[in-house]
C-alpha cells in the first residue's frame, strides 16, 4: 500500500522545532500499516528535517548554537540577494538535510523513547513549510 500527502507547516521564527505531533496529526494516522516506511521530504532549501533528543529543550538550544557557530552569518558569502540569514540558511539545509526515512511499526512511528522529529528553520521569517509525507508498507 502506498500514499502520499502534502503536510503544511506554519510560520515558525529561527529555531529548531518540534513538530512529531503536528506531522502525526497532519497523516492522519498510520493505524492502517503493520510495517512499513515514512518518507518526509521539505520542499525548501533554507530549512530542513531532523530526529533529535526530545525530551530536553537544551539539545535544541545547543543544536541551533552549534549550527550557527558553524555557519556564521558574518562570512563573506556571496549569495547575499535575499538578506544576510539567507545564504547561512542553504548551507544549514544541507548539513542537516531535507528528509528523513523513519520505520513505521504496528501503526506508529518506530522512534525511539527519546526521539522526536525536528523542523530546522535557518531563516528569520521563513514563512510556512511544505513536506511531502510518503507511506509505504503492509496492512
Amino acid at each position: 500500500m502506498w500514499s502520499q500527502s502534502e503536510i503544511k507547516l506554519s510560520a515558525r521564527p529561527r529555531g529548531i522545532h518540534l513538530v512529531t505531533s503536528e506531522i502525526l496529526a497532519a497523516l492522519g494516522g498510520l493505524d492502517g500499516f503493520s510495517v512499513g516506511l515514512c518518507q518526509l521530504f521539505i520542499r525548501h532549501t533554507s530549512a530542513s528535517l531532523t530526529l533529535g533528543e526530545n525530551a530536553s529543550p537544551e539539545v535544541r538550544d545547543d543544536t541551533l548554537s552549534w549550527l550557527d557557530a558553524a555557519v556564521p552569518e558574518s562570512f563573506p558569502w556571496t549569495h547575499t540577494l535575499e538578506g544576510a540569514d539567507d545564504m547561512p540558511a542553504h548551507i544549514k539545509s544541507i548539513i542537516t538535510g531535507p528528509s528523513l526515512l523513519l520505520p513505521i511499526s504496528g501503526g506508529a512511528l518506530a522512534l525511539g523513547t527519546w526521539q522526536g522529529i525536528y523542523l530546522c528553520e535557518h531563516r528569520d521569517h521563513g514563512g510556512p513549510r511544505s513536506l511531502v509525507a510518503t507511506l509505504s508498507g503492509e496492512s
